[in-house]
């Protein structure tokens, strides 16, 4: 049974934007990315994924239950979010935004159990960040916070975890370690694993599959090399590409192309190896 099933999902906002009759399926165990252009409806699919928003037409199924009748603690057992930022309103301890991840599975109102301790103890050191267990959210720089999030997400223990551009205005380090720590997850479970991002590098590297949106339909869904190709990604992005192949790994890889004016296009291609730095 697949662990996610779009079928036919419509959700406009009052704007305009959003996504028109997405269908599409994730299995256990899959790594699917979510690509495409800015304003494509790709941070609005992860919202109808995490029950935020509700599709207007068509349904989502989570684990063959349609996610509009999963009460929100029975979802948030089943789905994991990372946001693209993570801000605490509060001066938490960074173990106790951790243990937060645990609030799903706390039975009959027990609170802290055994358990609970133990499993945020493992998210932390699975992230690196056992160290800074005692330091307040608000002492942290954006490269700490993110690790903060995804532990708190692995913590969760949820059989879906949903990234919403997990790796952006990370530095190059703290892309790396962001990168190492979910491919480790994901390798090890038979979760299901959706990620968003605007790298089509790095989802084209890592992804068992990739969907690309673009002005809310989808364009192409296949492996990789299906869907990273020239034909597809022109269209989409409105410029002209290039695709390469990795000379290790063999998988597609995006060149954007200068114009004529000499401006280079805005496709993002940024390679899995040396990825542009951005703010810590």
């Amino acid at each position: 049974m697949n662990t996610v099933e779009v079928e036919n999902v419509t959700f406009r906002y009052r704007t305009g934007q959003g996504v028109d009759e997405v269908t599409f399926q994730a299995a256990p165990g899959e790594l699917l990315g979510i690509v495409g252009p800015n304003s494509a409806g790709k941070s609005t699919l992860l919202r109808l994924l995490s029950k935020v928003v509700a599709p207007q037409r068509g349904r989502i199924l989570i684990q063959g239950r349609e996610i509009g009748a999963l009460p929100r603690l029975a979802l948030a057992q089943r789905v994991a979010v990372v946001p693209q930022e993570f801000h605490v309103a509060f001066p938490f301890r960074v173990a106790e935004v951790v243990l937060m991840g645990r609030y799903p599975h706390a039975g009959g109102g027990a609170w802290e159990s055994h358990r609970d301790r133990a499993v945020a103890q493992a998210a932390l050191e699975a992230t690196g960040i056992a160290d800074l267990a005692s330091r307040r959210m608000d002492e942290l720089s954006g490269g700490e916070r993110q690790l903060v999030s995804i532990a708190r997400a692995l913590a969760q223990e949820a059989t879906i975890l949903l990234l919403d551009e997990p790796t952006a205005h990370l530095d190059l380090r703290h892309q790396g370690i962001v990168l190492e720590i979910l491919l480790r997850h994901h390798q090890r479970g038979r979760g299901t694993t959706i990620l968003v991002s605007h790298d089509l590098n790095l989802a084209a590297e890592h992804c068992d599959r990739l969907l690309l949106l673009a002005r809310g339909a989808v364009q192409a869904l296949g492996r990789p090399e299906e869907v990273i190709t020239e034909a597809h990604l022109a269209p989409a992005y409105g410029c002209p590409v290039t695709v390469e192949r990795h000379p290790v790994s063999g998988r597609p890889r995006v060149q954007g192309v200068l114009n004529h004016r000499g401006n280079h296009s805005t496709v993002s291609h940024h390679s899995p190896d040396a990825r542009e730095a951005g703010r810590s």
